[in-house]
């Protein structure tokens, strides 16, 4: 068996960092994310991208290697597991606001990178078990209608402006957040009610994955209220919405400016790698399980996150997500550094 998938162990230091948080105050409840958003941005500034990628024969192997996918299917019960250590300690007597804040953020953190982003790639899988843990670790974050809009909308629009989660040329992450928020989520209705008509099915009916899904977060929120109260209820809500906001600021950088040119007849060009904004920054990329290779996730989705690879046409951050987060929440600075990348990126698609 190779050593090369033990690599991906790595996103666990957030795991080890989260149940510092839990149970300590005051600044080490904040651990998470300092590692995030202050030493993995900090080690990108100093160590190389690294454009690699595999040969066709260790492609072959890591694409058959199961270890991969156990890591990620590991990641469910410890999710549930640091959500209901954050549940259990966010209620201490005498806990200082302080403290409360930085264990609802490391929460959030957990939301973002775990309770979305591992669910997004084993959504993108077709065995239904694989499906269904997508949708377990969407749950978490209250999030579980990105299962219908990312797979059958987003992936079909991306790069469009009929797409929710694609950001437009000069608009703002402030202006991004509301209009991706809402409109996913009714596209994620337009898309499920579709599906039932063309079924012969009434929209609203208990057939409706949007409406199941609903009543499945209704659920899981009458049981945290009766469990632990109202109190931790709403802190709960506090972190499941930053593991929204963190998806949404993600969505925002990988696809910022970019746009499919559309032909006469009204369609639009297949999505190429040119059309998504792709990291090589190696710490980034092992956080997120890959994410960050996002130009070849969207030319071709069924690739597993360990065999995704480098192209040279797509267009290349300055540095990983996490900094590239960072970058995006100060609007003046995110122009001035990615509008001049996107008249490059026009440039060179034009001339390759």
């Amino acid at each position: 068996m190779s050593i090369r998938p033990f690599k991906y162990l790595s996103p666990l230091i957030v795991f080890w960092a989260a149940w510092r948080a839990f149970h300590h105050t005051g600044v080490v409840s904040f651990l998470p994310v300092i590692y995030a958003f202050g030493v993995i941005p900090l080690l990108e500034l100093f160590l190389k991208p690294d454009t690699k990628n595999l040969s066709a024969a260790e492609e072959e192997l890591a694409r058959n290697d199961r270890t991969y996918d156990y890591i990620l299917y590991l990641i469910v019960p410890l999710q549930y597991y640091f959500l209901y250590l954050f549940l259990s300690t966010i209620q201490e007597p005498g806990l200082d606001w302080i403290s409360k804040a930085g264990r609802t953020m490391s929460m959030g953190l957990l939301c973002g990178i775990f309770g979305i982003n591992v669910a997004h790639e084993l959504g993108h899988r077709a065995k239904p078990y694989e499906q269904w843990m997508a949708k377990a670790l969407l749950l978490t974050s209250l999030y579980i209608h990105f299962f219908v809009e990312h797979n059958k909308g987003h992936h079909k629009r991306v790069a469009t402006p009929e797409d929710p989660s694609s950001a437009r040329y000069n608009e703002s992450l402030f202006s991004f957040y509301p209009r991706t928020i809402l409109h996913s989520y009714r596209s994620a209705w337009e898309i499920a009610n579709a599906d039932q008509r063309r079924k012969g099915r009434p929209a609203l009916s208990l057939y409706n994955e949007m409406l199941q899904y609903q009543l499945i977060q209704v659920v899981f929120l009458t049981v945290i209220y009766f469990s632990f109260g109202i109190q931790i209820l709403l802190f709960y809500l506090a972190a499941a919405f930053m593991g929204i906001l963190l998806l949404e600021c993600v969505n925002y950088i990988e696809h910022y400016g970019l746009v499919r040119k559309k032909s006469k007849q009204g369609s639009y060009e297949r999505a190429m790698p040119h059309h998504s904004w792709n990291s090589n920054h190696v710490v980034g990329r092992l956080m997120l399980f890959e994410l960050s290779r996002h130009s070849d996730h969207h030319y071709l989705a069924s690739r597993k996150y360990q065999v995704l690879r480098h192209h040279d046409i797509s267009p290349q951050m300055p540095t990983g997500y996490p900094g590239m987060m960072l970058l995006a929440h100060v609007p003046a600075l995110w122009f001035r550094v990615m509008n001049r990348r996107i008249r490059d990126q026009k440039l060179a698609v034009q001339t390759d």
